[in-house]
């Protein structure tokens, strides 16, 4: 019917050849304006990327190395190596607490004995008393000495002295003595007598100073 009815009215027909050139237009138009809308974004974005670029290679170029600043360290021995050195520093393995007790007993015997041997009065400190063990007096000149016992069991190569006793050692230099005795079973050796220890004060952080042992007898002397 409508077929018919544009046939016998040919302007039906050019009309709507018309509206749809004008459609086609139209949206041609429209994705044209898109594009170029799209465009125009993509075009700002990258002349924004390079501006923030630029600016960051500026600044680039005025850094400048500033010296290091060291804020702590680490030393890292192998186990093996510690494993070695304390065989070679500590005392033999079968040392009990028992054993440690009964050789600081005999020590500190071997030199009260050692004092009087020399004329002096000696009294033997309580174990609140951490500077040192024994205080000798001369009656000659009433004098004190300040003596600090270590007995050590045969074969042992070390020595741990206290802060605090490292302390007192270096505040009374010209009256303090490091006693060092052997001890072998049951058996006392003659003390040895250490005068001035000691050179410097440990740092504050540490409890406790490791000496070598043999290192310490070589400035030893018989008591006097």
């Amino acid at each position: 019917m409508f077929k018919g009815l544009v046939e016998k009215n040919p302007e039906l027909k050019g009309q709507d050849k018309s509206q749809e050139l004008l459609h086609n237009v139209t949206a041609t138009a429209n994705l044209a304006i898109q594009n170029a809308a799209q465009a125009r974004q993509r075009t700002e974005d990258l002349e924004n990327r390079l501006e923030k670029r630029m600016e960051e290679l500026e600044q680039e170029f005025h850094i400048s190395p500033m010296e290091p600043v060291v804020t702590g360290g680490a030393l890292i021995i192998p186990q093996s190596l510690l494993d070695t050195s304390g065989s070679e520093t500590s005392e033999p393995s079968e040392v009990s607490q028992v054993d440690r007790e009964r050789i600081g007993r005999l020590a500190v015997n071997a030199v009260m004995a050692a004092e009087r041997n020399l004329g002096r009065e000696p009294i033997e400190k309580s174990h609140q008393n951490p500077g040192y063990d024994i205080e000798s007096k001369d009656p000659a000149t009433n004098q004190l000495i300040f003596i600090e016992v270590k007995g050590k069991a045969l074969g042992a190569t070390s020595v741990t002295v206290s802060k605090r006793q490292i302390i007192t050692a270096l505040n009374k230099p010209d009256k303090f003595i490091l006693a060092i005795v052997e001890v072998d079973g049951d058996n006392a050796g003659e003390p040895l007598y250490i005068r001035d220890p000691f050179q410097e004060e440990p740092d504050f952080r540490v409890e406790s100073v490791t000496y070598n042992l043999n290192k310490l007898l070589e400035d030893a002397k018989a008591p006097s």
